[in-house]
């Protein structure tokens, strides 16, 4: 991949996607700062539920438009990627509320089940939106 191929990708991906993630990264930042997380914890659960989805909808993106460059990637490839893609991204935010809970007394997480409820809603928003996508195929 040259240089101007990766421009073009991740400019058509960014134009096409990065609305979803910043959207419910920038939810998350406001409910921070207000401590809307505090006043109201369930708030948390569809944040990581949309922010699964938001993911696996930039996911999705990307590797659709790298098809210029890699040449076609079969459909449910392309759905298993971004589906895994948003898993893994979903444990390293995990690991970003514990590191900013150890190194600045944050309180982001609130124990084992709280990590895995906020996993499991993750996940469950990317598996809904695989299924949209793979519905939408099938029509």
């Amino acid at each position: 991949m040259n240089r101007k191929q990766f421009v073009d990708w991740s400019v058509s991906t960014l134009k096409e996607a990065a609305w979803a993630p910043l959207g419910v990264v920038g939810f998350y930042l406001f409910g921070l700062a207000l401590h809307l997380f505090d006043k109201f914890p369930s708030l948390d659960v569809p944040t990581h539920f949309l922010g699964g989805a938001a993911i696996t909808f930039l996911y999705r993106s990307a590797i659709r438009n790298s098809q210029k460059i890699v040449g076609d990637i079969p459909f449910s490839i392309q759905i298993i990627f971004a589906f895994t893609c948003t898993g893994t991204t979903i444990i390293l935010w995990e690991f970003y509320e514990n590191i900013l809970d150890y190194f600045l007394n944050t309180h982001m997480v609130l124990g084992l089940v709280d990590t895995l409820k906020d996993m499991f809603m993750g996940l469950l928003g990317a598996l809904i939106l695989s299924l949209l996508y793979r519905r939408q195929t099938t029509k």
